[in-house]
């Protein structure tokens, strides 16, 4: 595990990361497959519509309440 900080996945930003946006292409990927975004209190909402707007967005969750589906 990383002693690194999440920053936030919107260009430019470097935002510590508050939320996970859990996401998917079902283009490209599986539908129990999870790809996932960071994003600060100020990008959560545009990054939330512009994976919405594609049918991408699966979930929206705190940083500090997520837990990956590849954990054990």
């Amino acid at each position: 595990m990383s002693d690194e900080t999440p920053i936030c996945s919107a260009k430019s930003c470097r935002v510590d990361a508050v939320w996970v946006l859990a996401w998917n292409n079902p283009k490209l990927h599986t539908p129990e497959r999870r790809k996932t975004w960071l994003a600060c209190e100020e990008h959560r909402e545009h990054l939330s519509q512009f994976l919405g707007v594609r049918g991408f967005l699966k979930d929206v969750v705190l940083l500090t309440e997520w837990e990956s589906p590849e954990a054990p």
